[in-house]
């Protein structure tokens, strides 16, 4: 028979009473009078100034009411800010306390700050539901673990009693058992020892009840929940990605400098010395011909190169920035023509501009290579807050973004900015790609 995970599933089964159960949950309630002293007294301190004031404010004595205010606002001040922070050192406590009645993993709730420092660590938590719920646990445990302590208390003694009383009336003390009367020898305390025996193994179950609920109530306040987890989680492979993306942004600016002011200002001279030495050369000679020839190569190089800066990161998008670059581009593109029309407050964020020119590009590129299109229209249109970018064209259309890696990974880019990315494509057209990309974090 497999192990009850807790108490409360425990109460079920038949061999309850004959488990340790029981007495893990007698421990259990015992024990929660440690947490509930850890906040009810530094919270009865922080009351003590408020009490004064309102037993002033009854009896009509405003003497130094104005000390009494100060102290008090300021005694509520260090509940709202030191109050949470007390109730997470509280709740980490009760996770290990809850082992007693509850055998599954009780992982906090909290998340891994970003940044390192004590401040980052505050602010963190001061954000999240996980520190609020732990407030309001160990609020309960100063209303709830009393109420609960004194009934099972005062259950558990009259209990005893009734099992005892025989052996008290012997000693020559009468025992007073309120509605049921009082016993006064000890035949006459028979009896209620053994009712109290009977009810014995209720108080067991008692005892293994109220512990369950009370760690029913501590796992779903100080415990983070499997939703919290994932959520936790998809947030953090959200930044990571969008981290990524930033580094290899970055990457692709220095790549493209590097190219833009070494590679190619050198081979810029390289094409010149060769301009040069081909006028200096004979014609019609072997050696003309030969400079001639790597004279044209190094020409056709450049526009390679030029070609390839501009796949990496245009240079135009940095100077001129995006309205500017999608102009240029409609400009050089000689497959088909394009309509371009780009409505923007102003420069974007840098990620956002080279998404969308990418975009923009690629798609391009796939109606002059697939659509059979007569021309293209490009629609950019944004404020600081959002940017879209449709892409339309009159082709044959049946484009399947799923057969191509080019629109699958523009739309994974689009995806990390926590953007969209749709694609329209009936067949017979039109043809219609649409990006929307906010701008802000």
């Amino acid at each position: 028979m497999p192990i009850p995970p807790t108490a409360l599933t425990a109460v079920t089964t038949r061999g309850f009473l004959l488990s340790g159960w029981p007495w893990r949950s007698a421990v259990y309630l015992l024990t929660g009078l440690l947490p509930t002293g850890a906040v009810a007294l530094p919270l009865a301190a922080c009351a003590l100034p408020w009490v004064v004031l309102v037993q002033r404010l009854i009896a009509h004595d405003y003497r130094a009411l104005g000390v009494l205010v100060t102290g008090a606002a300021l005694t509520a001040l260090v509940v709202i800010t030191i109050g949470p922070l007390w109730a997470i050192v509280v709740a980490s406590a009760e996770r290990y306390r809850l082992r007693l009645v509850d055998r599954r993993p009780a992982r906090s709730g909290h998340r891994t700050p970003d940044e390192p420092g004590l401040l980052a660590w505050v602010r963190l938590r001061f954000t999240e539901a996980a520190t609020w719920r732990e407030t309001a646990y160990a609020l309960l445990l100063v209303i709830v673990t009393p109420m609960s302590s004194a009934v099972a208390a005062t259950i558990a003694v009259a209990d005893g009693i009734l099992v005892v009383s025989p052996l008290l009336v012997a000693s020559g003390q009468p025992v007073m058992l309120g509605p049921l009367g009082t016993v006064t020898d000890a035949a006459q305390g028979v009896p209620y020892a053994i009712a109290g025996l009977v009810l014995l193994p209720g108080l067991l179950y008692l005892a293994g009840l109220v512990a369950g609920a009370h760690a029913a109530l501590a796992r779903a306040l100080i415990t983070g929940d499997p939703g919290d987890r994932l959520r936790a989680e998809l947030t953090e492979v959200s930044r990571s990605r969008a981290r990524l993306v930033d580094a290899f942004e970055a990457e692709r600016r220095r790549i493209e400098r590097d190219l833009h002011d070494g590679a190619q200002q050198r081979l810029v001279g390289l094409t010149l010395q060769l301009g040069l030495a081909r006028h200096d050369l004979p014609a019609d000679t072997a050696a003309a011909r030969a400079v001639a020839e790597a004279h044209e190569q190094a020409k056709q190089f450049m526009a390679e190169l030029r070609e390839l800066i501009n796949g990496i990161h245009p240079p135009v998008l940095t100077d001129r920035g995006l309205p500017g670059a999608l102009e240029e581009l409609a400009d050089r593109f000689a497959a088909i023509p394009v309509t371009m029309t780009v409505d923007l407050p102003g420069r974007l964020p840098d990620p956002v501009e080279s998404t969308v020119y990418f975009v923009v590009s690629e798609a391009l590129t796939n109606v002059a290579k697939h659509a059979a299109s007569a021309g293209a229209t490009v629609l950019v249109r944004g404020n600081r807050d959002v940017v879209t970018a449709e892409i339309r064209d009159d082709g044959r259309g049946g484009a399947d973004a799923g057969r191509g890696k080019g629109l699958t990974g523009l739309a994974d880019r689009v995806a990390v900015l926590g953007g969209t990315m749709s694609m329209s494509s009936p067949v017979g057209g039109p043809t219609v790609v649409r990006v929307e990309l906010p701008c802000r974090p």
